[in-house]
């Protein structure tokens, strides 16, 4: 099960205390790192100890709780807001807010939430979206390779080449264009000849990918989709450690 990590903000003391005691009691594995008496100090804390979730009070003192968005370029943790007033929902899901719970809190509205919570957390664990990380290896520089094909040489560009499959005593070498190229050089050939940059990565003894085209990993199917889609590669398990570090860094 996903560890939830949260803050939890509300300007009264006995609603930290009543809110911490209900989830401490909870089945789900809960971290809370700390609780905070305003939005200010919140979002401090926020930054700092970097929480995957954060129960948010609506009314305080200074800045209302969907304020909050005034404070991060981009909120990158899930949102839960406790309010005393239903009508304040849907300000949570303006914020895009996983959901709301309402004064006094219900223990079964509570652990429907938090089971809500563990899901989508676990989702996106296991469907990471590389798209904004990739912008760091694209390669600007346009280069070709040559492949031999069936007595012929082609070149093309190296930004044209979604992918590389094994394929028997063949490879297939997929374009951008979802047309096949079939050559009778092997997977290390193509592993050998292929610039030394974090273009291209060897993520499975029968594939070549194209980081460029990365639209996101599976990790429990051990898939890659490239290409918008149109292209599903695979993934050895020993070769995830790698292909995250390459994307990351």
């Amino acid at each position: 099960m996903t560890k939830i990590r949260a803050i939890l903000i509300d300007d009264e003391q006995s609603a930290r205390n009543v809110l911490t005691n209900l989830l401490e009691r909870s089945s789900f594995e809960i971290d809370i790192l700390t609780t905070c008496k305003n939005l200010e100090e919140g979002v401090e804390q926020i930054k700092e100890l970097k929480p995957n979730v954060v129960f948010l009070d609506v009314q305080m003192p200074n800045y209302a709780g969907y304020e909050i968005s005034k404070f991060f370029d981009k909120i990158n943790f899930e949102i839960i807001f406790v309010t005393a007033y239903d009508q304040y929902a849907i300000k949570a899901f303006e914020l895009n807010a996983i959901d709301y719970l309402v004064k006094p809190i219900d223990r079964s509205k509570l652990s429907i939430t938090l089971q809500k919570l563990v899901e989508k957390l676990s989702k996106e664990a296991e469907l990471v979206d590389y798209q904004l990380l990739l912008k760091t290896i694209k390669e600007k520089e346009c280069k070709k390779i040559v492949i031999p094909e069936l007595g012929n040489r082609r070149i093309i560009n190296l930004n044209q080449i979604v992918a590389i499959e094994a394929d028997g005593a063949y490879t297939k070498i997929l374009l951008k264009e979802k047309n096949t190229i079939t050559t009778s050089k092997n997977l290390k050939y193509f592993e050998d000849v292929l610039p030394k940059n974090k273009l291209f990565f060897r993520s499975h003894r029968a594939w070549i990918i194209n980081l460029e085209y990365l639209e996101f990993l599976n990790k429990s199917t051990l898939n890659i989709t490239l290409a918008d889609g149109t292209i599903t590669a695979k993934i050895s398990r020993t070769k995830i450690a790698d292909f995250e570090h390459i994307i990351s860094h």
